[in-house]
């Protein structure tokens, strides 16, 4: 009879227990938790079915890319905010480093052309010499030569033993003798102190500058395909 009212006793003080434990865990899972603080290395920002849509990390846990859903090679890559679309491709960012070697702080934040790497950007950085260049950037780039391809192009590259200049001459001639990200407009501060409207051709080059230059003289600048200065009209 004891044995059976301590078996009694044990049963009902289970069940309770693992009641307590189902609607707790039911609870926690369907309410809104607030915290005073947070630290952490890495947030994945996901959608019900598991897609990734924003992630916010440290440069250590940084997030490769995504191209058709593909997570791209590891890369170093600075901290920040990265954005993904609803196939999966990376379409932009908020990053962000500085320190003594760069020469200060750079800060962008870029919007990425449909399934192909940014094509806007916003962006403030100096260099080693103590200059600051800031302003709005517009590029064009070629739909074929996407980020999967240019990685492993690069890779490839990296591994052959070539230097900046060369990868950039060789994927200008894989690109038919057209540069891959063809500047075409900026509109800020330079490192040089010009601050204007910058407009490029299809090669990237200068062909019309409005801008106040370091001497506080106000230009505005017709040039040839080859950057060369056809005239000033502020001169006529």
């Amino acid at each position: 009879m004891k044995e059976n009212f301590i078996l009694k006793i044990y049963s009902i003080t289970l069940t309770l227990i693992l009641g307590f434990i189902l609607v707790s865990g039911f609870k926690s899972s369907n309410s809104n938790q607030k915290f005073d603080e947070i630290t952490v290395e890495r947030i994945n920002i996901v959608e019900p079915d598991g897609k990734l849509k924003m992630v916010i990390s440290n440069q250590e846990r940084q997030h490769p890319g995504m191209h058709d859903g593909n997570v791209l090679d590891s890369r170093e890559r600075p901290p920040g905010i990265l954005f993904f679309n609803e196939e999966q491709d990376e379409i932009g960012g908020l990053s962000f480093h500085g320190n003594k070697e760069i020469g200060g702080n750079s800060l962008f934040l870029s919007f990425d052309q449909y399934k192909n790497d940014q094509i806007m950007h916003l962006k403030q950085s100096s260099n080693k010499n103590g200059d600051n260049q800031y302003g709005l950037q517009l590029w064009e780039r070629d739909k074929k030569l996407t980020p999967a391809v240019l990685q492993k192009t690069l890779d490839s590259l990296d591994r052959a033993g070539y230097y900046y200049q060369q990868k950039m001459d060789y994927l200008r001639e894989m690109n038919g003798g057209n540069p891959i990200n063809e500047p075409r407009l900026f509109i800020g501060k330079k490192y040089n102190r010009e601050t204007g409207l910058f407009i490029q051709d299809k090669s990237g080059v200068d062909r019309l500058r409005f801008y106040i230059d370091s001497d506080n003289s106000p230009k505005i600048e017709v040039l040839d395909e080859k950057g060369e200065i056809i005239t000033n009209i502020l001169d006529k």
